[in-house]
């Protein structure tokens, strides 16, 4: 793989990830790749067939049964079209209990060793940008570009509850906010793959910053370091 023409954005949830990762491949000419719906789609699949991520036989079995496409967004959408099996299911996968479920499922070795050897088969010929919570410490570990994009848990929460309303859901901002604080432990506490800040990615924090902003940074930064390969 030329590892470089990759870049990585990795952060918590509602960190803003998904917003400026396909802003930006779309100003790089590069794929978007969005992990962390490859992960909810399992995650909804395993609760679908009453599959507890526990039992690795039955585990195993799914994720070999299991057919993940990601599609680009439909004209004036936002979230990348995920086809599971062959039925689309992206709407049903971005709701914060999926969140929550996708965090415990992706501690699961089985599941990580699955999909990261899905995601590096998808950037084997660069020109990605891949978003999630470990794509610039474990799957892509030589990707010319890195970046850990954060944001205030509350900062996060208020995005993801406004995101929400404007699709017509009621939310609760402050339940919103603990299963935000909850994922955020989940992720970070889990054995597989924890989420950290890759030691040569660059930390931008969004608390304050429009998504446009955020990705100029990222784009000046990457015109300054051209790719080696």
């Amino acid at each position: 793989m030329c590892g470089r023409r990759i870049v990585t954005i990795d952060g918590p949830s509602g960190g803003g990830k998904s917003t400026v990762s396909r802003a930006l491949a779309a100003r790089l000419g590069f794929t978007y790749l969005d992990t962390g719906a490859m992960y909810r789609a399992v995650a909804y699949k395993c609760r679908r067939e009453g599959v507890d991520p526990q039992d690795e036989e039955r585990l195993a079995a799914l994720l070999d049964s299991t057919r993940i496409q990601l599609l680009p967004p439909d004209e004036g959408g936002d979230d990348v079209r995920v086809l599971l099996d062959g039925e689309e299911v992206g709407a049903l996968l971005r709701t914060p209990e999926m969140g929550l479920l996708a965090s415990r499922v992706s501690a699961r070795p089985l599941v990580r060793h699955h999909l990261t050897g899905l995601q590096q088969r998808i950037g084997e010929a660069g020109a990605v940008v891949a978003e999630g919570r470990d794509t610039g410490t474990v799957v892509f570990p030589r990707a010319a570009w890195k970046f850990y994009l954060d944001a205030s848990a509350e900062v996060r929460a208020h995005r993801r509850a406004a995101q929400l309303r404007s699709k017509g859901e009621q939310v609760d901002e402050e339940q919103l906010l603990a299963e935000i604080v909850q994922r955020d432990r989940d992720d970070r506490e889990r054995t597989i793959a924890p989420l950290t800040v890759a030691a040569d990615a660059v930390r931008i924090d969004s608390t304050d910053l429009p998504a446009e902003d955020v990705v100029d940074l990222m784009v000046a930064h990457i015109r300054d370091i051209p790719c080696a390969c």
